[in-house]
């Protein structure tokens, strides 16, 4: 099991990265994150907070058998994070290479 600080580094920029490709609501997040990594609901939702609040992410609410959908899109603030965590990435995947090697 991945430690808990290590994860929370990596999953804003997983959730911001499940909203590269089109607009979001929370349960499909929550399945498109769960592939590469484990998340709860709990944790989804304080995230999608913060990145709202950090302006890398608006919402807009449609309707979907008669109920209100919130959904999430990624802004041009988000992407340019995506975007600056590369070279950290990379950095990163040089220590596990090294490790695993």
């Amino acid at each position: 099991m991945m430690d808990i600080q290590l994860k929370k580094g990596f999953l804003e920029i997983l959730v911001l990265a499940s909203l590269k490709n089109e607009d979001s609501y929370g349960y499909r997040i929550i399945q498109d994150v769960s592939e590469i990594m484990e998340i709860s609901e709990s944790t989804l939702y304080p995230i999608l907070k913060r990145l709202e609040a950090q302006d890398f992410v608006t919402t807009y609410s449609t309707e979907y058998n008669s109920r209100l959908r919130k959904y999430y899109k990624i802004t041009k603030l988000g992407l340019q994070k995506i975007k600056e965590s590369e070279s950290d990435f990379l950095e990163i995947k040089k220590i596990y290479d090294y490790i695993l090697k």
